[in-house]
C-alpha cells in the first residue's frame, strides 16, 4: 500500500538559521587564524538583539560584533522595518573560557590518542531517491527555498520577499519505498506589505506556482516527473507573513537539527552541529557516518542505509558501530557483519575523523543553511581579516564528507 512522506526545510533567514549562520561565523573565524582552537557557540536573536555565549579555548581574539553583524547584513536584513537590523542591533557577548575538566579529556600528547568532546551517538544515513543520496522530500524542501532566496537577492521577478521562509514537501512512496509523486507542496515566505491581505495572498501564491516552481524545475530537470497537476499548494496559509525573522520568533542555535540532517528520516542522535569545533563528536562523527552510508549506498551494498557510531567523553575509540539496511541490503551478510566491515575499514577516531575531512578549517558558515549533508564538494578560497587589520586567504575543500572516494575500496571489501 502506497504511503506518504514529508520533510521541511527553512530559509537562511528563518531566526534559528540566523542564530546557526553566527555562531558559525564564528567557528570559521577562529579556526582560520588558530586551527587549534576549541569552540562551542551558542546564539539567541530577537527583536533587534543578538546574544552571544559560550566556551572558547584559543589564541585569537575575534571582533564578535563585526563578524556578527556581517552575518546578519549578508542575510539580508538591513531595513529597520524588520525590526531586527544589521548595523542598528544589539549584540552582547558572554562568551568564555573553556572548562579545563573538559579540555583535559580531549587534548592528548600524542594527537592520535584526542578523546571525543562528548559522550553519544551519531548517526549517518544515504538513500539512493536522488543523485546525491538525500531524501527526496527534504532535497527539494531546500531547493525550493535556496531558488526563492536568489529571487529575493534578484529583486526582479518577485519584488516583495523579505528574507524569513519555510518549506515543507509529502511524497507518496510505493510499496519498493520509491519516490512516486509530489502530493502537497507548503510554502511561507514573509513579505512586504504591498496591498490587502487577500490580493498578497493571491499575488503571492500566483507568484510561487507560476516563477519558483518553473525555475527550480528548470535547474533539476530529474525532479520534473514527480510533479503534476494535482498537487495541493497552501502558499501564506495564515493570509499574510509581513512580521518575520528574529523579530516575529527568537531564534536559538542547533533548533534545526533535522533540517540539518535527513529531514525525518534515519535517525538523529539530538546533537547540533552549528557553533561547535570538529573536536565536538557530535559534528565531527555525524560528517564521518554520513560518509560512510552514502559511499556504501553508492557502492551498492543496499538502496538505504543508517550508520551508528558513539563515543564516550575523554576516550578516542569509539563504544561501536551500528548499521541498518531497512532489508533493502544487495549483499548476503547479516547487518551486524556489515557493521564490523565497517569499523575494520574506517578509523572512526576523532582525530583521525578530523584528519581525513579537513575538518579543522573554516569550513562551516556554509553549512549553516539549506542542510549539511547533500551538497556539492568544492574548493573555495575565503577571506578573513582580525580585529588588528591583519587579513588572511584561506583555501578550504567544503562538504568534504559528500565525496565518494571510498566506493571502490567498499566494493572490493564485499565483492561487488
Amino acid at each position: 500500500m502506497a504511503y506518504f512522506f514529508t520533510s521541511e526545510s527553512v530559509s537562511e533567514g528563518h531566526p534559528d538559521k540566523v542564530a546557526d549562520q553566527i555562531s558559525d561565523a564564528l567557528i570559521d573565524n577562529f579556526l582560520a587564524f588558530d586551527p587549534d582552537s576549541k569552540v562551542a557557540c551558542e546564539t539567541l536573536v530577537t527583536t533587534g538583539q543578538v546574544v552571544l555565549a559560550g566556551e572558547v579555548k584559543s589564541k585569537v581574539y575575534l571582533d564578535v560584533q563585526k563578524i556578527a553583524r556581517e552575518v546578519i547584513r549578508k542575510i539580508g536584513y538591513t531595513r529597520s522595518e524588520y525590526m531586527f537590523e544589521a548595523n542598528s542591533c544589539g549584540i552582547l557577548s558572554a562568551i568564555h573560557e573553556q572548562s579545563g575538566d573538559i579540555n583535559q579529556g580531549v587534548e592528548r600528547t600524542n594527537k592520535e590518542d584526542q578523546g571525543a568532546g562528548d559522550q553519544g551517538m551519531m548517526f549517518g544515513y544515504a538513500v539512493n531517491e536522488t543523485e546525491d543520496y538525500m531524501p527526496l522530500p527534504l532535497d527539494l524542501s531546500h531547493k525550493l527555498l535556496q531558488e526563492l532566496a536568489e529571487l529575493r537577492k534578484e529583486c526582479s521577478e518577485i519584488t516583495y520577499l523579505r528574507p524569513d521562509a519555510k518549506s515543507q514537501v509529502t511524497l507518496e512512496y510505493d510499496d519498493a519505498h520509491r519516490p512516486v509523486r509530489v502530493t502537497t507542496i507548503v510554502l511561507s515566505t514573509q513579505h512586504d506589505e504591498f496591498d490587502t491581505e487577500k490580493r498578497m495572498q493571491e499575488k503571492i501564491s500566483a507568484d510561487i506556482k507560476s516563477i519558483l516552481i518553473p525555475r527550480v524545475l528548470a535547474k533539476y530537470p530529474g525532479y520534473q516527473r514527480y510533479f503534476n497537476d494535482e498537487i495541493v499548494y497552501h502558499i501564506n496559509p495564515t493570509g499574510k507573513f509581513v512580521i518575520g525573522g528574529p523579530h516575529g520568533d527568537t531564534g536559538l542555535t542547533g533548533r534545526k537539527i533535522i533540517v540539518d540532517t535527513y529531514g525525518g528520516r534515519g535517525a538523529h542522535g539530538g546533537g547540533a552541529f552549528s557553533g561547535k569545533d570538529p573536536s565536538k563528536v557530535d559534528r565531527s562523527a555525524a560528517y564521518a557516518a554520513r560518509y560512510i552510508a552514502k559511499n556504501l549506498v553508492a557502492a551498492g551494498v543496499s538502496e538505504e542505509i543508517l550508520v551508528q557510531v558513539s563515543y564516550a567523553i575523554g576516550v578516542a575509540k569509539p563504544m561501536g558501530v551500528f548499521v541498518n539496511t531497512y532489508g533493502r541490503s544487495k549483499v548476503a551478510m547479516t547487518d551486524g557483519q556489515i557493521a564490523e566491515v565497517v569499523a575494520r575499514l574506517f578509523d572512526l577516531r576523532p582525530y583521525a575523523i578530523e584528519q581525513k575531512f579537513k575538518l579543522r578549517t573554516p569550513i562551516y558558515s556554509e553549512t549553516a543553511a539549506y542542510g549539511h549533508m547533500g551538497r556539492k564538494p568544492e574548493l573555495k578560497e575565503k577571506p578573513f581579516e582580525q580585529h588588528d587589520g591583519t587579513k588572511k586567504v584561506v583555501t578550504v575543500e567544503l562538504f568534504s564528507w559528500e565525496k565518494l572516494d571510498d566506493v571502490e575500496t567498499i566494493r572490493k571489501e564485499f565483492k561487488l
